[in-house]
């Protein structure tokens, strides 16, 4: 059974009264960090809809609808979210029945362990297949409760990184005149990827961070994890309990995001070494294919030049990375760092993302970032051409 909501109460306590009153949009859409709770209460939400005794605290949490919700079993809930593509689906039909046997193996995976890292290492969309069994489950009728939910997690998604628009295209009709029955709640944690026309056809509503001491408690009381360890997670996870989950060891390992944090140290790390540091460590880390991992790597060295701007203006102690401050200081009294300079080299690291998500080799876009923060960051004009 999925775990209680954590934190979002005033928005919660506005979507039970919208429901109430009979002014719940048909289709929401939920926005803000990935990791601190959209998909979690796009679930509530559910739950308030099919409850036998809603009220204005929400759901009444012990009838049998919301029960099999919380289970992720009631019929009239519908979570959809991006998944990899399927080998050997060699038509749009098989396609269709592969992906909604992954989906299915994922909601065992989610009833077994509910609580997980908002990481996907995977190439992972919402295809067109994906969104022509929305399209055609949709037309038929509640099971149960009179009406029927689509949570379509990560809605972004809903546009292939083939940049095809068509698996959104399938879903607008029914987004702009939803059937009486049926509503939808998309997430969504970048909506500057989502198509104007999906966002123009629901109502967003924004989730903001949970506080620092709510993720804590979450990795200790219901991640099981170490003290020490969940508050070093929830710090890095700046108000994210999916981010943060990520910054927790893995056995005798660093979880998943910790790992890229450290990578993402060696990029920040060779732009202060000589010009041509970004060459080798391109040639030595990274291949000619994996612009997705690349792009969340690229979001860490995106903090580690924050934490050092923070630095560099005095502010230390309010960097999301505690446990290098006495880096951050140095590295900024090593070579005179100054805020507007590391604020120039977060625009590459921007445009360094962007590519990325192109169809961009790994080792070309570090090859050429790492030269050019240490152009900006040192303002050393014979860095970016490796003179």
């Amino acid at each position: 059974m999925i775990h209680d909501p954590v934190g979002h109460e005033e928005v919660r306590a506005s979507l039970a009264r919208a429901y109430l009153a009979g002014t719940l949009p048909d289709a929401l859409l939920l926005l803000g960090p990935r990791g601190v709770g959209k998909q979690r209460i796009a679930l509530w939400t559910a739950q308030l809809v099919l409850c036998e005794r809603p009220s204005a605290e929400g759901p009444c949490d012990t009838c049998r609808h919301c029960v099999r919700v919380r289970k992720l079993e009631h019929p009239d809930l519908h979570w959809h979210m991006p998944l990899p593509r399927p080998k050997r689906a060699s038509s749009p039909e098989k396609l269709q029945d592969a992906l909604e046997d992954a989906r299915f193996e994922r909601l065992a995976e989610l009833r077994a362990e509910p609580l997980r890292a908002s990481w996907d290492p995977e190439r992972s969309a919402i295809y067109l297949a994906a969104a022509r069994t929305i399209r055609s489950s949709a037309g038929t009728r509640p099971s149960e409760r009179g009406e029927q939910i689509y949570i379509i997690a990560d809605a972004e998604m809903l546009v292939p990184q083939e940049s095809s628009p068509e698996a959104a295209n399938a879903l607008l009709k029914l987004l702009e005149e939803p059937p009486d029955d049926t509503r939808f709640i998309l997430t969504s944690s970048e909506p500057g990827r989502l198509l104007d026309t999906v966002r123009s056809r629901t109502v967003p509503l924004h989730l903001g961070p949970l506080t620092e001491e709510q993720v804590r408690t979450v990795l200790v009381e219901l991640a099981g994890a170490d003290p020490g360890d969940a508050a070093h997670a929830a710090q890095l996870g700046e108000g994210s309990i999916g981010v943060a989950l990520g910054y927790l060891p893995d056995g005798g390992d660093p979880g998943p995001l910790e790992e890229q944090r450290r990578r993402a140290a060696r990029i920040v790390q060779a732009a202060f070494q000589d010009p041509g540091e970004g060459y080798r460590i391109a040639l030595a880390e990274f291949g000619v294919s994996g612009g997705q991992a690349l792009a969340d790597l690229l979001e860490h060295v995106d903090r580690w030049l924050r934490d050092l701007a923070a630095a560099a203006a005095g502010a230390a102690d309010f960097a999301a990375s505690g446990d290098a401050r006495d880096w951050l200081r140095s590295t900024v009294e090593k070579h005179e760092l100054h805020p507007v300079d590391l604020a120039r080299a977060i625009e590459f690291v921007e445009q360094a993302r962007l590519e990325a998500r192109g169809n961009v080799s790994p080792q070309l876009v570090v090859a050429g970032l790492v030269p050019e923060l240490r152009a900006t960051m040192l303002r050393d004009e014979t860095a970016a051409t490796g003179a």
